[in-house]
């Protein structure tokens, strides 16, 4: 019995220190939620950010005006303005940040602070006023390092996702083994051990790529970044363009441009002035916001190819044309129907007018190589836009995709803002020539035919 009394001692012991010890509050860690598969769309956001960000360096910016700016084409057909040109450049990089912006703010959504959570109103207040009271502006060597950090979360989600395909991959090859009726068991067993250990070797590999990419970061992690880097972004192009002069106050000096500041030394590019791209940029109207002002810039002239949506086919056209002029001789009657078939009604009647009174007869070799010259020189202008065109319009086809154009082709160097009457007029030209070049091939086939034929006769 002394034992069991030694036993309650005991226990009596233990509940009288429990109850002496103050009782102690267990800290709770909240673990923030991770974007998992959204690491994928994320990643192609923050690759479109760095693309905006290239096309702003000093490099971009003097193409830009030494060259976008200034081709022919577009100085023919779209506008000799440059003040007008360099806002449509403007406009669309906004715009293209806008889109960007659109999708962080639905991300931010499921952020635990509520600063960012409140993106899209902070974003919309900085763009309008320049208000940045979180202080997410960056300079330019923090951007520096932001950029690479984004370099590197896109190159690693990007090869986890391959791998994550080839784990799928090898799954279901093991899926088909072991369901297969292969009469030999030892060689079914073996390819079955084999695939068994490349699937561990793989989800070992996923696991780490999951780790160092995007699929483990929480959502304040990323959209933080996505956010800081929106508001540099869009500084940097009021600052390139002049957008607000002054605009924002708190804008950092190092976020100057070398290529602003000093004009072009070639002499076969345009004059342009030091300082911002524009010297008179469109102001904000009282009630008016940034991105709305921004949205009207974009929408194209009712004198415009864009306005008549006909952009894309005359494009289409000229390209057609354009490997026409390249071999006449190979052109078939059909082929002359389809391409007439493509005409609107506009340029129909403008050839039948251009067309009447031209002789049925085509055998002047001096007339024809004129034509082949002025082909030429038509196309080497026309063309480069059209081909714009369609570069244009096949990478924007893939913007739910999470695509980054791969070329900096903007809209101004397309014929969406092309004037549709002297489009039309080069493209008439251009049919007037093809027509006689055409005849004019087919009349010295027709007469190499028939000497041919007589020297055989004879």
């Amino acid at each position: 019995m002394a034992w069991l009394v030694k036993v309650k001692k005991t226990i009596s012991h233990g509940f009288d220190s429990v109850r002496s010890t103050p009782p102690t509050t267990k800290k709770v860690v909240i673990k923030k939620s991770n974007v998992g598969v959204l690491a994928f769309e994320i990643a192609g956001l923050m690759s479109k950010l760095l693309h905006l960000w290239q096309s702003l360096t000093d490099k971009s910016v003097a193409r830009l005006r030494g060259e976008s700016v200034c081709l022919e084409g577009v100085r023919k057909i779209v506008s000799n303005d440059d003040a007008f040109l360099l806002g449509l450049a403007c406009a669309e990089l906004v715009e293209n940040l806008r889109l960007v912006a659109k999708s962080i703010s639905r991300i931010s959504k499921k952020c635990e602070d509520s600063t960012l959570r409140s993106f899209e109103r902070l974003f919309d207040e900085f763009a309008n006023s320049g208000r940045d009271p979180n202080n997410w502006l960056l300079g330019s060597k923090e951007m520096e390092s932001k950029t690479k950090k984004m370099d590197r979360f896109v190159t690693t989600t990007a090869t986890l996702h391959r791998e994550m395909d080839e784990l799928v991959v090898l799954e279901n090859g093991l899926k088909k083994s072991l369901q297969s009726k292969d009469n030999d068991a030892a060689i079914k067993e073996k390819k079955i051990i084999e695939l068994q250990q490349k699937i561990l070797w793989q989800r070992q590999e996923v696991k780490y790529l999951k780790e160092k990419s995007l699929w483990c970061r929480s959502f304040d992690t990323v959209t933080s970044l996505l956010a800081r880097s929106v508001f540099t972004i869009l500084a940097r192009i009021k600052l390139v363009f002049g957008v607000g002069h002054g605009f924002p106050t708190s804008l950092p000096r190092s976020l100057s441009a070398s290529a602003l500041v000093y004009p072009s030394e070639n002499p076969n590019t345009c004059a342009f002035v030091s300082g911002p791209l524009m010297k008179n940029p469109p102001n904000l109207q009282p009630r008016e916001g940034f991105f709305e002002l921004n949205s009207k810039i974009l929408k194209p002239p009712s004198s415009t190819l864009g306005a008549a949506a006909l952009a894309l086919h005359y494009s289409n056209l000229i390209i057609v044309m354009e490997k026409m002029s390249r071999s006449p001789q190979l052109v078939g009657v059909d082929a002359r129907d389809d391409l007439y078939s493509m005409l609107p009604n506009s340029i129909r009647f403008a050839l039948r007018g251009r067309l009447k009174g031209v002789g049925f007869s085509a055998s002047d070799p001096v007339l024809a190589a004129e034509w082949r010259d002025a082909l030429q020189k038509i196309l080497g202008w026309l063309s480069p836009l059209a081909h714009n065109m369609i570069k244009w319009q096949s990478e924007r086809s893939f913007e739910h995709q999470n695509l980054v154009p791969k070329t900096n082709v903007l809209l101004l160097q397309t014929l969406y803002f092309a004037n549709q009457e002297k489009t039309e007029a080069a493209i008439t030209e251009l049919l007037v020539g093809l027509n006689y070049i055409w005849r004019f091939e087919r009349e010295m086939n027709a007469k190499a035919i028939f000497q041919c034929s007589n020297f055989n006769g004879t």
